[in-house]
């Protein structure tokens, strides 16, 4: 049996309007719960992006 790990990173929108990316990756609890921070701070546009291991998002424009 083949075990896939699944990595997450987020992209959003920082309270001032500057587009982010999250720089590490996050398992899928963490990655929520990351979300949960980011909105409770003001940041909008929050997602939750899957990546491949050693990829990571670019911030949306």
């Amino acid at each position: 049996m083949t075990i896939t790990m699944q990595n997450y990173a987020l992209t959003w929108t920082s309270a001032d309007g500057i587009p982010r990316a999250s720089a590490v990756a996050y398992d899928e609890p963490t990655a929520a719960l990351r979300r949960t921070e980011l909105a409770a701070a003001g940041c909008t546009d929050v997602e939750i992006v899957p990546v491949r291991p050693g990829v990571l998002p670019d911030p949306r424009a």
